[in-house]
């Protein structure tokens, strides 16, 4: 009798340690199929060339500036992290061709070349090329560009813009890796001015007023521009990216970020009709 008894608890245990782990890999699927390890967000990489203040810069250690402030709140709406990466303003699209980072933000101009190799979010950001030249200069309009002296940063559409007025192969423009450096080469009267994007040349203007530059303006000359998030080809980010820009648009993020950069009200009906 004694030995039933200790034959049925052996028994009656080894049943409730079976149960028992059926039970914890039951938990162990519905932990799964709840989203247990689903629920950490992903961390996407995202490149940028942090030499184009007020866009992107740095500040330190830290990359600041009105792109760092849009592509967090843009990814936040989209329920992703970002791992934000400086890698200057080549190596971006080679990154993003090549497939080794996710996205790229560096008022990036969408434009019909780069839509054959690159897929774009819809435009957050409308710009055009100025002049920027030091005051009391004689260019006073693109057509004054003629037989002078264009710094500009390589790879951009201020390069396009001067090669449209000078020719493609033209021995006056002058071609660096960013702004920084053609402005530089402005006031050390390498250049007799610099083509870049309104906010870039308007900003560094701004804000060293004891180098004398002024902007200029020639809306009939250069044409609008648009910046977009730019992605691999085919990548299944740049739907909900866009649903997320389209919602920073409508919620106030979108018009506070621009006010905390620019001071002024963003034409978001404007972006929006774009798309």
């Amino acid at each position: 009798m004694k030995r039933l008894s200790f034959l049925m608890v052996a028994m009656l245990v080894s049943i409730s340690l079976i149960l028992s782990a059926c039970g914890t890999k039951e938990a162990s699927k519905d932990e799964k199929s709840d989203g247990g390890a689903s629920k950490e967000t992903k961390t996407l990489r995202v490149v940028t060339d942090a030499a184009y203040a007020p866009f992107e810069s740095m500040k330190g250690d830290q990359i600041v500036g009105f792109d760092v402030d849009f592509v967090n709140a843009v990814a936040k709406e989209a329920g992703y992290k970002i791992d934000l990466v400086h890698v200057g303003w080549d190596p971006l699209f080679v990154e993003i061709q090549d497939k080794r980072a996710d996205l790229a933000v560096s008022a990036i101009t969408i434009d019909k070349a780069r839509k054959e190799t690159y897929d774009f979010s819809v435009p957050y950001f409308l710009s055009t090329n100025k002049i920027l030249v030091p005051k009391g200069s004689s260019i006073k309009s693109a057509a004054d560009l003629k037989g002078k002296v264009i710094a500009v940063q390589n790879g951009t559409t201020g390069q396009a813009a001067a090669e449209g007025i000078l020719g493609k192969n033209s021995k006056d423009i002058k071609k660096f890796e960013n702004n920084n450096l053609a402005i530089m080469e402005l006031k050390n009267k390498g250049a007799d001015a610099v083509v870049a994007d309104n906010t870039v040349v308007e900003e560094y203007a701004k804000n060293n007023p004891k180098d004398k530059l002024v902007v200029i303006e020639d809306k009939d000359s250069f044409a609008q521009e648009y910046y977009g998030l730019m992605f691999p080809k085919g990548s299944e980010l740049k739907v909900k990216f866009d649903e997320a820009i389209n919602k920073v648009f409508d919620n106030g993020t979108y018009a506070k970020i621009y006010q905390d950069n620019f001071g002024t009200e963003p034409d978001i009906e404007n972006l929006k009709a774009q798309q």
